[in-house]
């Protein structure tokens, strides 16, 4: 069966990060599109992009842009099929540090996003969101839950626009750029490992199974929906012994807004939340639209679950780990 994507235009906001490349990738191999358009705001990573998907083999096409610019958002969202809502601030210490900056990045360019693909007829868009979005303490996560409100939100004001909006939610990406795991590589040799917290845990994914979940999720959506794929859990102690055994750690405490444990569905949510094999679905209780996906699919999870790093059935091992850290032991 042919793909969703096939000869479509997709375009990827913040697509020269981790996940935008490897999206790229993917959706060349595997999925025949149109045109895909990386919309992100950095010349060098679009030239250095470039030199791996260059526009003269590939139907890949770079858009200078910042999603906090309407005017630029419209331009590039002329004539786009789907829209893969990549774009974001990150890192917590620095959200912290310049809240204002996190906010125009996050919130209003989810903002923008959403009333320009609107606007453009787009017919589809998937915002990625993290774990830090539930009940969240820091300000990224509290910036990331706005951003999911609004996409969901977005359904029932668009109207007879045919234009929907979802939102992916998972873990810690394996790798990614600003992950423990290079970090702890680099470490390593020096002799150390520094460690927040001894019972810290995480949810982890890899990037390929990051990338295949959204476009899998871009695929069901009908409008209104929180994907949230089964993914396994890694204790930070754990984590320190796969990579450096026998290497020493040193406890040097919790960074500001960090929780010990993070949560991808919480309590609340849970009446709300249907279960398949591999992922769960959070519909929307909005009143003014409802979720249109089959629930027949679907087991409604009990009334108080939670699905939490702590507390999840499956856990990392330490085969999974090597092939995590294969990449960076090749780089080195």
């Amino acid at each position: 069966m042919d793909s969703m994507l096939k000869d479509k235009v997709i375009l990827i906001t913040g697509g020269t990060g981790s996940f935008g490349k490897k999206c790229v990738e993917i959706i060349l191999k595997d999925h025949r599109p149109k045109k895909i358009i990386i919309f992100s705001r950095d010349e060098l990573k679009q030239f250095d992009m470039a030199q791996v998907f260059p526009t003269e083999k590939y139907p890949v096409r770079f858009f200078l842009g910042d999603v906090r610019d309407k005017d630029r958002l419209k331009w590039a969202f002329q004539d786009v099929d789907f829209v893969i809502h990549a774009a974001a601030m990150k890192q917590v210490p620095a959200s912290e540090y310049n809240p204002t900056e996190s906010i125009k990045t996050n919130i209003i360019g989810s903002e923008n996003v959403v009333s320009m693909a609107a606007e453009c007829g787009v017919k589809k868009v998937i915002a990625l969101s993290t774990d830090k979005a539930v009940n969240p303490i820091n300000l990224y996560g509290a910036t990331k839950l706005c951003a999911e409100k609004l996409f969901i939100a977005a359904n029932a004001f668009v109207g007879r626009k045919k234009c929907m909006f979802s939102v992916v939610r998972y873990g810690n990406v394996a790798g990614s750029r600003g992950s423990v795991i290079p970090f702890f590589l680099k470490k390593k040799k020096e002799g150390l490992l520094p460690v927040t917290h001894p019972e810290m845990t995480r949810f982890w994914i890899t990037l390929s199974h990051g990338v295949d979940f959204v476009l899998k999720s871009l695929e069901m959506m009908t409008g209104g929906e929180t994907f949230v794929p089964k993914i396994p859990s890694m204790s930070i102690m754990d984590l320190a012994g796969f990579i450096a055994p026998g290497c020493p750690t040193k406890i040097v405490g919790i960074r500001q807004g960090e929780k010990i444990h993070e949560t991808l569905i919480s309590r609340d949510e849970a009446r709300n939340t249907l279960e398949s094999e591999d992922y769960y679905l959070i519909k929307s209780d909005n009143q003014f639209f409802k979720s249109s996906i089959d629930e027949n699919n679907f087991k409604f999870v009990v009334p108080d679950f939670e699905y939490t790093s702590n507390t999840n059935h499956e856990w990392v091992t330490k085969e999974q780990v090597e092939k995590m850290i294969a990449p960076f032991m090749e780089e080195a």
